[in-house]
């Protein structure tokens, strides 16, 4: 039976660094809705439909849904009640195509406010130094202090994270540290 291993924490803990770590299929749920705003017509529609101040075009464009969430707090959640169903459909397509795989690796930001987990899934906590993370977030090309808020403001809170989960890695941004948690936690999920 295949086992799901779900990475969780705050924004920028270094969810996507430590999927790589485990050299399983990983679902990243950030790349699939980059992919979806880039290539599903439908959902352009549905955007387009439910905030026609905000798109205009197919492809959806970063700086439509930036304009749609600063002007508005709620429009992020109507954002995402569109977007949420589309991932879960990919989601079971990826554990389908991987259904022989003895593992896999979700990397999906909401994954406890969305309910995506199961039963029987395995959960770690990417757990890092607030104000380090930060430092790190703000670096990033696109970052803004509006998204940040509306996204975390999303997100349940990271001790109730922690609380939920099966495994703590605490990630200091060192790749031989990570690398070795990683194998200890595999090991120990395997065995």
């Amino acid at each position: 039976m295949m086992i799901r291993v779900a990475l969780t924490g705050g924004i920028g803990s270094g969810k996507t660094f430590i999927s790589r770590l485990f050299g399983y299929p990983v679902f990243n749920a950030d790349k699939i809705v980059s992919k979806i705003y880039s290539k599903d017509k439908k959902l352009y529609f549905k955007l387009q439909n439910k905030l026609p101040k905000y798109f205009f075009d197919f492809p959806i464009k970063k700086k439509e849904l930036i304009n749609a969430i600063i002007n508005n707090k709620k429009n992020i959640k109507k954002i995402t009640s569109i977007v949420h169903p589309i991932v879960k459909k990919e989601l079971k397509l990826f554990c389908e195509r991987h259904k022989k795989k003895k593992l896999i690796i979700l990397d999906i930001p909401l994954y406890l406010e969305n309910r995506i987990n199961k039963k029987n899934d395995v959960i770690i906590f990417i757990q890092t130094n607030y104000h380090e993370t930060l430092k790190r977030v703000k670096k990033r090309k696109n970052f803004n202090k509006i998204i940040f808020k509306r996204l975390n403001d999303l997100q349940l809170p990271l001790d109730v994270k922690k609380n939920k989960s099966n495994y703590i890695i605490k990630n200091n941004y060192n790749k031989i540290s990570a690398r070795k948690k990683v194998k200890d936690i595999l090991k120990e999920i395997l065995s």
